[in-house]
């Protein structure tokens, strides 16, 4: 019998992202409005985006789940009880909120909207988990800083009907489960308000009062030293370790990211929590996954909190810098079996005679080579220069809806 496993849930920027996290596997998405969320740089959707995001996700059987997580001023309530109707009406299956006085709003205006605790709010034990249980919470999105044994404390002292949901893969915040103010005070953009610059990534050098302007390396490095980065969580091959601790879902970082880091980040969690489903006592992890994973940008992984303490190498002082191996060239648009030919969307320049990697939904890449290309007319063309240029391709076979395209970087 086929193990019940946690959701697996995937950010999404707008409806592209949406779409394609839904193929790669994903059993949910979180995403924000163009207000009360904690990521103003991000696409973010428009309430009509919105629904055709959630009408197309509850197609399929998946839920849509919208961040309302900033810590609120005094004028950030105006018209958010218009907000949270709109929410309502078009079937957004959750908020997600760490502000005591939305949860308030959102219980007095739409009480039968479920609310997810964000994990800005903090959680670190089982007693906070219940306070907000009492108050309406359905979820808690744990903080970042506990461990597999906390949590599974957490599970085991909680009620039945409390959710609890953790990250396991994508950027780590320098400061308690993203509660930082440097941003703020270096930049005047205030990170709890959604507008982060990311300090910590910034490079910092040591200047001493009485000599400006005369920089002096924290470290002996001529390039300085980036103390407060973090490497990238990453849980892939940790599953069984996650599925012993009673998680209702799991959740990946990124609202930000491309749709191709987004593909290239669920597929390999989706096959991995399908092959362990299938099998748990027989479970081995497949190391083609981590290759897989790491065709996506990323910093150097780390597992965080979950297996104790946090020590020095978990953070990265050399450079905060990607790790870039593959590029996103093109997306599939349409499969004319019968014509031995695709139509796809161009995103990155390409040419004839390039090896590219076709990523699939729930299929291992194929290799392929641009023999020939074609513009829209089908007049003969050697590259495709101009961003989302329509071009057909020769192709024998069809290839699945939301393929992607991608090319090793040299």
């Amino acid at each position: 019998m086929k193990l019940q496993l946690p959701e697996l849930l995937a950010p999404a920027g707008n409806l592209e992202k949406l779409k394609i996290a839904l193929a790669y596997g994903a059993d949910a998405i979180y995403l924000g409005g163009r207000q009360f969320g904690l990521r103003a740089y991000a696409d973010n959707f428009n309430l009509e985006d919105m629904k055709v995001g959630i009408d197309y996700a509850h197609g399929l059987g998946k839920k849509v789940y919208v961040t309302m997580n900033i810590f609120a001023r005094n004028n950030d309530f105006d018209g958010m009880e218009d907000y949270v109707h709109s929410l309502k009406q078009i079937n957004a299956d959750a908020v997600i909120l760490s502000d005591p006085g939305i949860l308030e709003l959102v219980k007095e205006s739409e009480p039968e909207l479920e609310v997810h605790l964000s994990t800005q709010a903090n959680n670190t034990n089982y007693r906070s988990a219940i306070f907000w249980h009492k108050l309406g919470v359905r979820r808690i999105i744990l903080a970042r800083e506990l461990s597999l044994d906390e949590i599974k404390c957490i599970r085991n002292n909680t009620p039945d009907t409390l959710e609890l949901e953790a990250f396991i893969h994508g950027a780590m915040c320098m400061s308690y489960s993203g509660r930082c103010t440097i941003s703020n005070y270096l930049s005047g953009r205030d990170a709890n308000q959604g507008e982060c610059t990311q300090p910590c990534r910034w490079k910092y050098n040591v200047v001493e009062e009485k000599r400006p302007g005369e920089y002096m390396p924290i470290i002996e490095d001529t390039r300085g030293t980036y103390l407060f980065n973090s490497k990238d969580l990453c849980m892939l091959d940790h599953i069984p370790q996650l599925l012993q601790v009673g998680l209702s879902s799991l959740k990946i970082e990124g609202r930000m990211k491309s749709a191709y880091y987004a593909a290239s980040v669920i597929a390999p969690y989706r096959k991995e929590l399908n092959t362990f489903a299938r099998d748990p006592d027989g479970y081995v992890f497949d190391p083609k996954s981590m290759l897989e994973l790491k065709k996506a940008s990323h910093r150097p992984f780390t597992t965080g909190f979950y297996l104790g303490k946090l020590k020095a190498e978990g953070n990265q002082f050399e450079d905060s810098s990607y790790n870039r191996s593959y590029q996103f060239v093109a997306r599939l648009l349409e499969s004319q079996e019968e014509r031995l030919r695709i139509l796809v969307e161009q995103r990155n320049h390409f040419q004839v005679g390039e090896k590219l990697e076709i990523m699939q939904p729930g299929e291992d890449f194929l290799d392929y080579t641009v023999s020939e290309m074609y513009d829209e007319e089908m007049n003969p063309i050697s590259t495709a220069p101009h961003p989302q240029q329509k071009i057909y391709l020769p192709f024998h076979g069809s290839l699945k809806p939301w393929s992607i395209f991608r090319r090793k970087n040299k």
